[in-house]
């Protein structure tokens, strides 16, 4: 089975209360719409935790965020096969697997292979604080240029079909309003990213699009904004 759920930010014991509940096993896939949390500290609190996920049964397929670092930026990762297409994992820990950004995967659904495409990343409203009080703040947060092209070229081999969407955050279309912090000055933020999803949205024909990063719950349309709560692929 394959499930998806929002940010964990490190904290993992509802996951671990989830694989208990439905007595998951390695086969079984967990996708984290961004934030895991995993790659945060870059010292022995993300390697203790590492080794304590790894040993869950469940297997996880991580779609960047922006609070923490790519992977594609640490040495400690390598490239292998995955489901079609090409991920990133370090060989210490095989179940905690990274979707590489601009990739399309084959996940089986109801015993049908699907196609899905990752699409990570997005600006930390809160980087300002973050940088003030000396807390960790990512530069690669953003998709590069580099991804957008590699996204978009990726698309267009596909004639910009594809099932499923996993993404971080959202096209602005869809950007929650009512979520958002009071404290923060939407002036400062920016979408740039969510503006660049809208033009994927407009081109691309697909039957249901995931995202986490805003912290609700909701269902729009197609689109599918998880946190705390656990859907299975299709739903």
């Amino acid at each position: 089975m394959i499930y998806l759920t929002g940010d964990p930010h490190g904290s993992f014991d509802r996951i671990k209360e989830f694989c208990e509940k439905f007595t998951t096993t390695k086969d079984d896939i967990l996708i984290i719409l961004g934030d895991a949390g995993i790659n945060y500290y870059e010292g022995k609190k993300d390697l203790k935790l590492k080794e304590e996920l790894s040993t869950w049964p469940i297997t996880f397929f991580i779609i960047r965020g922006n609070h923490e670092k790519d992977p594609v930026n640490i040495s400690s990762y390598i490239e292998q096969p995955f489901c079609d297409g090409t991920v990133l994992v370090e060989p210490a820990y095989p179940s905690l697997i990274f979707a590489k950004d601009g990739e399309v995967y084959s996940l089986e659904v109801d015993g049908e292979a699907k196609r899905a495409i990752v699409i990570g990343g997005a600006y930390s409203v809160d980087k300002f604080y973050r940088l003030d009080k000396g807390y960790k703040w990512f530069e690669d947060e953003q998709p590069s240029d580099e991804m957008k092209k590699r996204v978009e070229t990726k698309l267009a081999e596909m004639d910009w079909t594809v099932d499923f969407v996993l993404s971080h955050t959202a096209p602005i279309r869809y950007e929650p309003r009512e979520w958002f912090l009071a404290m923060i000055d939407q002036n400062t933020v920016d979408n740039s990213t969510e503006v660049w999803l809208d033009e994927i949205f407009e081109k691309l024909t697909f039957e249901k699009w995931y995202c986490g990063h805003y912290h609700g719950e909701k269902t729009v349309d197609k689109l599918r904004f998880l946190f705390e709560g656990y859907r299975v692929l299709g739903e």
